[in-house]
């Protein structure tokens, strides 16, 4: 069977649109996408050709969205480009480039699917890519969901290649004579994917020559395992997880202790909420430990009672303390932010804001520590003779009981508390005529 009858086959026995709906193919003009794209118009389907330039390879980059253009203009289909800042985006998100590249790219594709309206997206994902998946899974750890690799439909998301090999590819690409352009990064293995596409499957290759068609196999068998695995787990809580509110939960701690096996069933039952592994273990083995202590998620709360557990949604902690150990820093505290910066006082203009501490920087003493207010705490306030308490400081600007351990304390390396976070700096280490470099400190929401 060619391959166009064994596209529109796969594309029946997966339900994934059908013969009206309109698909936007994501193009990057690779030889994958461009397989896709021409086995679409062969098809008879109705699409689109979105490409995303993410500005990683200069005047290649270009190159690939010029010529991406002018293959919609062949097939005659709507065309929709953008250009991203990846390695900027990836800065401000402290994610990897190839992580930016990929949020980068879904939420830019759904937004045109949804204001354009197709129905689907096509990703040209093929069966050496559901390979490289589960290995990568593998090798970094990964539950039944991981081992099954790429799913042929995922809400709006379709990936009609499936049922091709990269050699099958090559294969189509050959017969058929078709123009590609090839990512130079591909060749590198600066990345894990590309590792495990150029060192680790040829060699499983030379053990298996069929190994696609194993993988396959197996990757439907730990699709159908899931789908067992998933039901377990939601029998189990309906059984043990009691709603107290919403998306709080009493559960059974004598039915938690019953499980078996204990600790693939307690990750299929927390991961979901956030729980990693090692904080599941800890929360096993504290079992039979003294009640009341409390395992995070970060966004969830493991509340452990005498017979039963709590889970809750995680409330915003305070840190005890931070310590700045340079100038150039950002952190949460609470639910507010803050970073600091420096600059000589020459190129510094004073600004009148008390959510800024401007603070004479050949004064301070590093680390600096940033922490909650503590009983017995004094300062001198800016504009003020001698210190004060804090304590009488708070009550003098009317600040509540409650909120006393929620602002922030600035200390200095000598013991000297030099800002109030939001309500005024300390006398003594205000910028001075004399004052050479300043140093920022900024609250912010």
């Amino acid at each position: 069977m060619d391959a166009l009858n064994r596209l529109i086959l796969f594309i029946k026995q997966h339900a994934l649109f059908l013969p009206e709906d309109r698909i936007l193919l994501a193009v990057s003009s690779g030889r994958d996408s461009i397989v896709m794209a021409h086995l679409f118009n062969e098809a008879g389907f109705k699409f689109g050709i979105a490409h995303c330039n993410f500005n990683l390879r200069g005047k290649e980059s270009s190159k690939d969205e010029q010529f991406t253009f002018d293959l919609a203009s062949t097939l005659n289909v709507p065309f929709f480009s953008t250009t991203f800042d990846t390695a900027e985006y990836a800065k401000q998100n402290h994610i990897s480039i190839q992580m930016a590249a990929r949020d980068l790219r879904y939420q830019w594709l759904e937004e045109i699917r949804e204001e354009f309206g197709f129905n689907y997206i096509a990703i040209a994902q093929h069966q050496n890519d559901v390979i490289e998946t589960m290995l990568l899974n593998l090798t970094r750890g990964t539950g039944i969901a991981g081992m099954h690799g790429i799913l042929p439909k995922k809400v709006r998301i379709i990936r009609p290649l499936l049922f091709l090999s990269r050699d099958e590819i090559d294969q189509i690409v050959q017969e058929q004579n078709l123009k590609f352009r090839e990512d130079s990064s591909n060749s590198s293995t600066k990345y894990a994917r590309n590792k495990i596409r150029l060192n680790v499957i040829p060699v499983l290759k030379e053990l298996n020559p069929s190994l696609e068609q194993t993988f396959e196999a197996n990757r439907k068998r730990f699709e159908e395992l899931e789908i067992i695995f998933e039901k377990r787990i939601n029998e189990i809580k309906a059984d043990l997880f009691k709603e107290s509110s919403k998306n709080e939960y009493e559960i059974s701690l004598p039915g938690l202790k019953a499980l078996d096996p204990v600790d693939t069933l307690l990750y299929g039952l927390f991961h979901s909420y956030g729980f990693t592994q090692p904080v599941l273990t800890d929360f096993k083995n504290s079992w039979n430990g003294v009640p009341g202590k409390i395992f995070s998620s970060g966004s969830y709360d493991l509340n452990l009672d005498r017979n039963r557990v709590l889970l809750t949604k995680a409330k915003t902690r305070i840190q005890n303390q931070i310590l700045i150990t340079h100038t150039d820093v950002s952190f949460q505290w609470g639910d507010k932010n803050y970073k600091g910066s420096s600059m000589l006082s020459e190129n510094y203009s004073l600004r009148m804001d008390p959510l800024v501490a401007q603070l004479d920087f050949e004064l301070l003493q590093f680390p600096l520590a940033f922490r909650n207010w503590q009983d017995g705490d004094r300062f001198q306030p800016l504009g003020v003779n001698g210190k004060k308490k804090l304590s009488d400081f708070f009550i003098e600007q009317k600040i509540p009981l409650s909120r006393k351990k929620e602002i922030g304390i600035l200390q200095n390396g000598n013991g000297d508390i030099v800002w109030i976070a939001g309500l005024r700096i300390d006398e003594r280490y205000k910028i001075t005529a004399k004052t050479k470099k300043v140093f920022i400190f900024e609250q912010y929401t």
